[in-house]
C-alpha cells in the first residue's frame, strides 16, 4: 500500500492534566559519540558492558520463536524462580517492567492526588516523574555532606499526607549504601501505615559490610518492600524486568496494578536462564567491582574528593563544571551522565573505557588546579 505524502496535523485542543507541566523530563544516556581514530564508549546509563551470556541468548532465541503469542501474564515460573532464589514464597513476589515500573505501581497503589512521597535528593531522577504522574507530591530531602541518605531528616519530613518513602541503596547517582543500624532505627519510627521502599537496583555490586539485609527488614517490618532489577548486574536492561518482595497483600496489590502482559516471555525466560548461569554472572560482577576499585583508587590518588560508591558507577561532584567535563569526555569518545550544576555520574564499563576516563580525569584536574 502506497502512503500518501505527509501532511501537518491540525492543532488540537485536547485537555491534558496540569500535572504534566510540572514534570521534569527523564534524560536517558546518549549513544556513544563517534570520534575518528577512537573506539567510543557509552558509560552513562549504568549498563553492564558485557554481552548476554550464550545460555541466556539461547533461551531468548527459543522464546522469540513464539512471540506471536502473549507471555504468561501471571509469570508463574518467573515468580517461583525468584522466590526460590530469594528464599521467600511466590506470594511475596511481584514482577514488572524494571524496578522503575514497579515503583510506578507502588505509587499507584498507595497514593491519592495530593498525597506525599518522601525520598532523598539527589537520587534516581525518575522518582519525581512517577510521583507527579500519580498526582502526588515529591518531598525531596537533601543528601548529607557525604552524599548519603539523611535518614533522620527523612523521618522528620513524614507527615499525615505521606504514603510512601523511598530509600535508594546504594544511592543513584552518588553511590553510598545505607547501613543496617541506621535503617532499622529509621524503620522502627516510620508510621506502620506508611510503606517504605528499599530500592536495591545495584544490590549485586554492594560490598559494604554494614549494608542491610533488605529481605530481613521486610520480614521484621511489614510496611517495607524491596525493589530489585535484572537490568544492571544481570545485563538484561533491554528486556525490562524487575521484581518486588513484600508482604502477600502488597505483592498482590502490585500484581493488580501491573500492565497486563507487561513482562515479555523473552524477559521471563532470560531471567530463569540467568539464575542457571549464576556462577558466570558472578564472575562478571566481581570483575566490575575490581574495576570500580581500580577507578576509585586512581581518582583518590589524583586528588579527587568523591563519595564512597557501592554501585557500578562513580560520582564526580563537579558543580558548575559538570557540563564542561561531559563535553570534554564526548570529545574523547566517552559519553557520561552530567547533572547540570551538580556533578557527573560515570558507569564502570569496559576496561579500556575506564582507563580512558581516568586519563580524562587527570587532565581535567590538571586544568582545574
Amino acid at each position: 500500500m502506497t502512503e500518501q505524502p505527509s501532511q501537518s496535523f491540525t492543532a488540537d485542543r485536547v485537555r491534558l492534566r496540569d500535572a504534566l507541566d510540572a514534570l521534569p523530563a527523564y534524560k536517558p544516556g546518549k549513544p556513544a559519540p563517534a570520534v575518528e581514530g577512537l573506539t567510543s564508549y557509552k558509560i552513562s546509563s549504568n549498563e553492564n558492558p558485557y554481552p548476554p551470556l550464550p545460555s541466556v541468548q539461547a533461551a531468548v532465541a527459543r522464546a522469540a520463536e513464539e512471540f506471536n503469542r502473549y507471555p504468561d501474564m501471571g509469570a508463574a515460573a518467573l515468580l517461583a524462580g525468584i522466590a526460590e532464589h530469594c528464599g521467600v514464597e511466590s506470594e511475596n513476589v511481584a514482577v514488572g517492567t524494571g524496578s522503575v515500573g514497579l515503583l510506578q505501581q507502588l505509587v499507584q497503589i498507595t497514593c491519592e492526588p495530593g498525597d506525599e512521597v518522601v525520598h532523598a535528593w539527589r537520587s534516581f531522577e525518575a522518582y519525581p516523574i512517577v510521583i507527579g504522574l500519580a498526582g502526588a507530591r515529591s518531598v525531596q530531602v537533601p543528601l548529607d555532606a557525604a552524599a548519603r541518605h539523611d535518614l533522620p531528616a527523612m523521618l522528620e519530613a513524614i507527615t499525615e499526607r505521606t504514603r510512601l518513602v523511598v530509600v535508594c541503596t546504594p544511592n543513584n547517582p552518588t553511590g553510598p549504601s545505607v547501613h543496617t543500624d541506621e535503617l532499622r532505627d529509621f524503620l522502627a519510627q516510620v508510621p506502620p501505615e506508611v510503606l517504605v521502599v528499599l530500592d536495591e537496583a545495584y544490590l549485586e555490586f554492594n560490598r559494604d559490610e554494614a549494608a542491610p539485609d533488605a529481605l530481613a527488614m521486610v520480614r521484621e517490618f511489614a510496611n517495607t518492600v524491596v525493589l530489585r532489577t535484572f537490568s544492571k548486574a544481570y545485563g538484561l536492561a533491554g528486556l525490562r524486568v524487575g521484581y518486588a518482595i513484600g508482604t502477600p497483600r502488597v505483592a498482590e496489590a502490585l500484581r493488580k496494578a501491573a500492565v497486563p502482559f507487561g513482562v515479555s516471555q523473552l524477559a521471563q525466560d532470560a531471567v530463569l536462564a540467568s539464575f542457571e548461569a549464576g556462577d558466570e554472572l558472578a564472575e562478571r560482577v566481581e570483575h566490575l567491582v575490581a574495576e570500580r576499585t581500580r577507578v576509585v583508587e586512581a581518582l583518590l590518588e589524583q586528588g579527587w574528593e568523591i563519595p564512597e560508591t557501592q554501585a557500578n558507577f562513580v560520582w564526580l561532584p563537579l558543580g558548575d563544571r559538570a557540563m564542561e567535563f561531559a563535553a570534554l569526555a564526548a570529545e574523547g569518545g566517552l559519553v557520561v551522565r552530567p547533572f547540570d550544576g551538580e556533578g557527573v555520574r560515570v558507569t564502570i564499563g569496559e576496561d579500556e573505557a575506564n582507563t580512558r576516563f581516568l586519563d580524562l580525569c587527570a587532565r581535567f584536574r590538571g586544568q582545574a588546579t
